[in-house]
């Protein structure tokens, strides 16, 4: 017949291909190999992971106020000006104003963060200054608050 296939996959009427006889029909069945490869590999990612997910030890953990994450971590904002003038929470203060804010925030906690701000042409010993307060209020941790560059990364030394 003109649609049925021989065992060399040649129409039976026109004989091979090489006899000038008509090509194969294209197949209309899909290809799920590389499906069912791609289901067995997430099949056996999931039967490795899924054990690791959840904790094999069941516990009923005890309940506290302690240590909740609810509190926003507390900082306090000093900038120094391109003059060389202080502001405390964006408060202008003298170096006596400062001592004392500064000591406030210890007195209420001791973890909180300075976060300082100071012009570029500030000179360094003002800086120091400023830091020198903060630590004899005794507030520790000291953040340095900068602008990123806009040529940041032409600008970095090649190691």
């Amino acid at each position: 017949m003109a649609f049925g296939r021989t065992s060399l996959g040649s129409s039976a009427a026109g004989g091979g291909r090489a006899l000038g006889g008509g090509g194969q029909r294209p197949l209309s069945d899909i290809n799920v190999t590389p499906l069912v490869d791609v289901m067995l590999v997430l099949l056996v990612i999931f039967i490795i992971t899924a054990p690791l997910m959840a904790s094999s030890i069941r516990l009923d953990l005890p309940k506290t106020d302690a240590g909740q994450p609810l509190e926003a971590p507390k900082f306090v904002s000093i900038v120094i000006d391109a003059k060389g003038a202080i502001f405390l929470d964006d408060a202008p203060v003298d170096d006596a104003q400062l001592a004392t804010g500064l000591d406030k925030a210890a007195v209420a906690s001791r973890d909180t963060e300075v976060q300082l701000r100071a012009d570029e042409s500030v000179p360094y010993g003002r800086v120091v200054q400023v830091m020198g307060a903060a630590n004899k209020a005794g507030l520790s941790r000291i953040g340095f608050v900068t602008q990123p560059s806009a040529a940041g990364a032409e600008q970095q030394p090649a190691r």
